[in-house]
């Protein structure tokens, strides 16, 4: 997608509360240790929990066990 300059088009990226990162695809994603991980899917899910076996892209581990969110503020 085109901006008008040189500058590629900055991804989408959706938080959601209770699941994983949304992002839109391609991505490459450099984990702690140094090595990168792909995706060619259109959107990509990274795991925010760290449950997923699959980490970090997301097996909806979450949704076995909630996490507790911390208490709104008064």
């Amino acid at each position: 997608m085109p901006t008008g300059t040189d500058r590629p088009a900055p991804r989408r990226v959706r938080l959601d509360p209770d699941g994983p990162v949304l992002v839109e695809g391609p991505v490459e994603v450099e984990l702690p240790d140094g090595t990168t991980v792909s995706s060619d899917r259109f959107m990509v899910a990274l795991c925010a929990c760290r449950r997923s076996r699959r980490y970090p892209f997301c097996d909806t581990s979450h949704r076995r066990k909630p996490r507790r969110r911390p208490p709104a503020p008064s």
